[in-house]
């Protein structure tokens, strides 16, 4: 599985850091809907789902977290720690997000408005699917 950890162009000097995030530049798609995790207990497993056509881009603005990547064939274990570093999560990959950091916030940047019908939430359904493409 290809994993893309797209590199986020910081800017900064003595006062702090800044990163900006720009849809067809550093962001692969039009950005659509933003929205982010935070005071996700420690012991809480999140995800559980894949989508069948959003795209979005992970960013851990603070603290860490760690994503298991399944596209049907294999799994992946990636740590999201890095606010200069994103994570592109394509279509038709299974996704499950755990061991959050008290601090962690998560934001998700995605290509299209919530719509329920795009989830898939049961992972037979979701291998059945892909093993079909």
């Amino acid at each position: 599985m290809n994993i893309n950890i797209v590199p986020l162009q910081t800017h900064g000097d003595e006062r702090g850091s800044l990163v900006s995030l720009e849809e067809t530049n550093n962001i692969p798609f039009a950005i659509k809907r933003v929205y982010y995790m935070y005071d996700t207990k420690k012991d809480t497993r999140r995800g559980f789902h894949a989508h069948k056509k959003l795209k979005q881009l992970v960013v851990a603005l603070k603290g860490s977290c760690r994503f298991v990547l399944d596209n049907g064939i294999e799994r992946v274990e990636v740590v999201l720690d890095n606010p200069a570093q994103g994570l592109l999560l394509d279509s038709l990959i299974w996704r499950e997000m755990y061991d959050f950091s008290e601090d962690c916030v998560l934001m998700v940047l995605a290509d299209s408005h919530y719509d329920e019908s795009d989830y898939i939430r049961n992972y037979e359904e979701f291998a059945k699917l892909v093993g079909e493409i």
